[in-house]
């Protein structure tokens, strides 16, 4: 009799530990790709054909309390050309207050800018032989970084936040950002306007970042306009970009962009691109990208110390085939 009433005590004390903890949702995802890229280029170490992959995992937990509260984490683990790392893990807090988030992730210009390359699949940044150039309009926020951001509600079609990097007691390089959207209807169009804005912290001149851009979505067709800038140690940069998509009854997507960055403390700095690409939705989860960026890179007239920046220009073409889990 003691020994069922023991069984019994244990059984109903298992069964109330179990009903007190709550047990999270979770989802996983993958993508992977495949990429073949042919570059004409007038440097012969940039001319030829390349084989390249990308692949990233999402592990998702997400946690509701009784007060009300989600509770979230994620891990975003990637490999790309046979180097892997996990890339982002983070922990999230939201209700009512907005958004808390705490651990390796973006900072919130990369939420809240709008550039030209958002519209755009497969986008050619390694065109430019140079660190000193932009290549688009983007901020040049803090990725993959410990940092703290907080997002407000959305109230409206207004939303908003800001992250801050803390780089340490002695190196005092530490990246605040801000970033704001508002969208709105018009006519059956939806007009989202975009700002963000990053600051690092240097001991001789700080690195300001700054982008602003309009996306339109008219039914299957997408524009967008951006304006970016950066300035720091011997950094002007302005930089302007445009691009359009549109998608397809056969279940293509055609998009075009184009790009312009100068330095005005450089003399004679410049980059300029523009592409085209077609992306094809082959089946459920699979995805084939085709695209052609022609790309243009004058270097300045007087280098830095070091620099081994030369001009360039050509076109680069590839195929990419995206898989999504």
């Amino acid at each position: 009799m003691r020994k069922l009433l023991l069984n019994s005590t244990a059984i109903a004390t298992i069964a109330a530990l179990t009903a007190s903890v709550a047990v999270a949702d979770v989802s996983i995802s993958a993508a992977t790709e495949f990429k073949y890229k042919s570059r004409s280029s007038q440097v012969t170490a940039s001319d030829g054909t390349t084989f390249g992959t990308d692949s990233e995992i999402h592990f998702n937990f997400t946690n509701k309390t009784d007060s009300g509260l989600t509770i979230g984490y994620k891990v975003e683990m990637f490999s790309d050309g046979g180097d892997t790392a996990i890339e982002e893990s983070s922990m999230s807090i939201s209700g009512g207050f907005g958004k808390v988030v705490l651990g390796q992730d973006d900072g919130v210009g990369d939420s809240f800018g709008i550039a030209e390359m958002d519209l755009i699949a497969e986008e050619s940044n390694s065109n430019a032989l140079s660190t000193s150039i932009s290549t688009n309009s983007d901020i040049a926020h803090k990725s993959n970084a410990t940092q703290i951001a907080y997002f407000l509600p959305a109230m409206g079609g207004f939303t908003a936040g800001a992250s801050f990097y803390d780089s340490g007691e002695t190196s005092g390089s530490d990246t605040t950002e801000f970033g704001a959207q508002y969208t709105m209807d018009a006519g059956g169009n939806t007009i989202t306007i975009g700002a963000a804005t990053g600051t690092t912290e240097a001991a001789t001149k700080d690195t300001d970042s700054q982008n602003m851009g309009i996306k339109i979505v008219s039914g299957n067709l997408s524009m967008i306009v951006s304006s970016g800038s950066l300035e720091g140690v011997d950094e002007d940069r302005s930089t302007q970009g445009a691009s359009v998509s549109y998608k397809m009854a056969n279940g293509m997507t055609l998009g075009a962009y184009s790009v312009k960055s100068e330095d005005d403390l450089d003399a004679a700095e410049e980059y300029s691109a523009s592409g085209v690409e077609a992306q094809y939705t082959v089946a459920a989860g699979l995805t084939a990208v085709l695209t052609v960026d022609d790309y243009e890179y004058t270097r300045p007239t007087v280098r830095d110390t070091g620099s081994s920046a030369v001009n360039d220009s050509g076109t680069t073409t590839s195929l990419t085939l995206k898989a999504s889990f």
